[in-house]
């Protein structure tokens, strides 16, 4: 049960300047915080979420914002007032954050065991000695895997649960009274998620940590808060239960909000029709990509990462097929090998013609007309420096294809096609929201009109509502002109929601295909229904109050030069539907 109040705010109020004058961004927020109790902020982007938890921090971005008004009392001690050198004192040692991504997070030039004592020495009287002594029960703790060895290793060399991990650890190493998580595991697969989810559980008890989490997933509010504050634009709208808000929620944004939300089961017995006579437009016969890892003083191969071995599938005009795995599993690598990005062996045609490796730049440039992909964030993708109506017309502009007035209309039937305007062209990608930006990049992949669409975690960064507009359309244009799909993505409730069809990627491997039903109702390998289980779903009724614990990492992909992959024979369980037993993966 939550104990005394640990975190108080009060009418916080947070301006940030803008050329047009300052704007509030936080108005009137507040809400208490109780040791032991988890108080869940959810909201769409732009809500104000992550610079409540800022604030509280006293991290605002300065000048750009300021807490204008209000209180923050920790312990009964107010944050706002206090001097910056006693709010150092305090940040850490009682209040401690928890970050997105721990990549941007972590130092990369300092190893993590100098990360874990630096935040250890500085709010403990302790030598050099116990503070590493610290830091290696802290890994202990957080169920790092050779954790002595890990001290000494630097962030890039751990994977991301990994590294996540080790932020809870940092944060966790001067046991605070309040532990602020923003969206710690949105980027995670969901076994990943669900091992930091476990982990922050654990400590919490241990601890009696009152923990403000943040996050757009209802499945994770759902799983993890006692009570939850609905945040938008910058206003609290609705507060209450867990169980309140999800079974009774009274205001219409909380009920858009849950009503856009993914839910895994949601399409049991169901099936998405394919178009009749669909031709296969993907072939791909014993795919294998690896890469050489080079060292020592010649910089020769060394190890070999077998990032793809054996993969294969077939396509169909208007169907979606969609691969989905741990990271590192192979699904990103089998998609960039689609696009010819990167050296590959085996077959593959598309659109019935063959598909050469390391093809030249004529043969390459006819080939990017048939695929094309939508990337995992769209911000990255699309050039800061040119508008976006150039950004769409540079691929017809590269084919040749259209000039003048006729590329000027192909354009804005384009952007009219995925929900936006044509007076909107001669802005730039930073004026647009991420849904926007994400519905550029797909009117971008459209403009050749191509055959297939490899869509690479395309709506994992997004809002649900938006997430939900986002998948609608690609469904919409999937009918409208026949376009095939290759779905890669770790959000199970997303792929059952658009596949045709499945494939269960692990190690660099197909371990289980089928049908979105068979798959999702019938799964036959281990690793599927560990995939499945691990899901947080997002209603509180069926909350079991432990996350399953799945422990240790995906096992390496890298081997020596010497190894052979072991033969997988993929056996049918079903018409259509094919396993692999877990005994042939080594």
């Amino acid at each position: 049960m939550p104990g005394q109040i640990v975190l108080s705010v009060r009418g916080l109020t947070v301006e940030v300047a803008t050329p047009a004058g300052s704007r509030r961004v936080v108005e009137g927020l507040g809400f208490d915080l109780a040791a032991g109790e988890t108080l869940c902020i959810a909201g769409e982007s732009g809500s104000g979420k992550s610079l409540t938890a800022l604030s509280v921090m006293r991290l605002l971005p300065q000048p750009v914002a300021r807490v204008a008004e209000g209180s923050v009392r920790l312990a009964g001690r107010e944050l706002l007032s206090l001097p910056p050198r006693a709010m150092r004192s305090v940040r850490g040692r009682d209040v401690a954050m928890i970050f997105q991504e721990p990549m941007t997070s972590l130092n990369p030039v300092l190893t993590i065991g100098r990360q874990l004592t630096e935040a250890i020495l500085a709010h403990q009287n302790v030598s050099r000695r116990e503070a590493r002594h610290a830091a290696l029960e802290m890994l202990n703790e957080v169920r790092i895997a050779d954790a002595a060895r890990r001290l000494d290793q630097y962030p890039h060399e751990l994977s991301g649960g990994m590294r996540q991990r080790v932020m809870i650890a940092i944060a966790l190493s001067c046991r605070p009274k309040v532990l602020i998580a923003d969206e710690p595991t949105t980027a995670l697969d969901v076994t990943i998620q669900a091992q930091i989810l476990a982990l922050m559980t654990e400590m919490q008890r241990a601890y009696d940590t009152a923990l403000l989490l943040i996050t757009h997933d209802m499945g994770v509010v759902a799983q993890m808060a006692d009570r939850v504050l609905v945040m938008e634009d910058g206003r609290a709208v609705e507060t209450g239960s867990v169980h309140d808000i999800f079974a009774r929620p009274h205001e219409p944004y909380t009920r858009r909000l849950l009503a856009a939300v993914p839910r895994l089961g949601s399409h049991t017995g169901t099936e998405r029709p394919l178009p009749a006579q669909a031709t296969p437009v993907v072939e791909v016969r014993n795919l294998v990509v690896r890469f050489d890892i080079v060292g020592g003083i010649l910089q020769r191969p060394v190890r070999r990462v077998h990032a793809v071995e054996g993969v294969s599938f077939t396509l169909a005009q208007g169907e979606t097929l969609a691969l989905v795995g741990e990271s590192g599993c192979g699904k990103s690598t089998t998609g960039r090998a689609l696009m010819n990005l990167i050296p590959w062996r085996g077959e593959m045609r598309i659109g019935g013609k063959p598909v050469v490796p390391r093809a030249a730049a004529g043969a390459l440039k006819r080939q990017r007309r048939d695929v094309q992909m939508i990337f995992q964030d769209p911000y990255a993708s699309l050039d800061p420096r040119m508008t976006v109506g150039d950004l769409v017309a540079e691929p017809l502009r590269i084919h040749d294809i259209a000039r003048g007035s006729a590329l000027a209309d192909r354009v804005a039937w384009l952007f009219e096609r995925v929900g936006l305007t044509p007076e909107q062209m001669g802005r730039y990608p930073h004026e647009f929201s991420g849904g926007q930006r994400q519905r550029i990049c797909i009117a971008r992949a459209l403009s050749l009109s191509p055959k297939v669409i490899i869509a690479d975690e395309s709506v994992s960064a997004l809002d649900v509502s938006v997430q939900a507009r986002v998948l609608a359309l690609l469904m919409e244009l999937q009918q409208e002109f026949g376009l095939a799909y290759v779905f890669i993505s770790h959000d199970m409730a997303v792929i059952e929601q658009i596949s045709h069809r499945v494939g269960v990627m692990y190690r660099g491997r197909i371990v289980e295909m089928g049908s979105r039903r068979q798959v999702f109702e019938s799964p036959r390998h281990p690793y599927t229904r560990r995939l499945l289980s691990a899901v947080p779903v997002a209603d509180p009724a069926r909350r079991t109050g432990e996350f399953r614990r799945l422990e240790g990492e995906v096992p390496s992909a890298v081997h020596g030069l010497d190894y052979v992959p072991p033969p997988v024979t993929l056996q049918e369980a079903a018409p259509g539907h094919f396993f692999t037993l877990e005994s042939a993966l080594g």
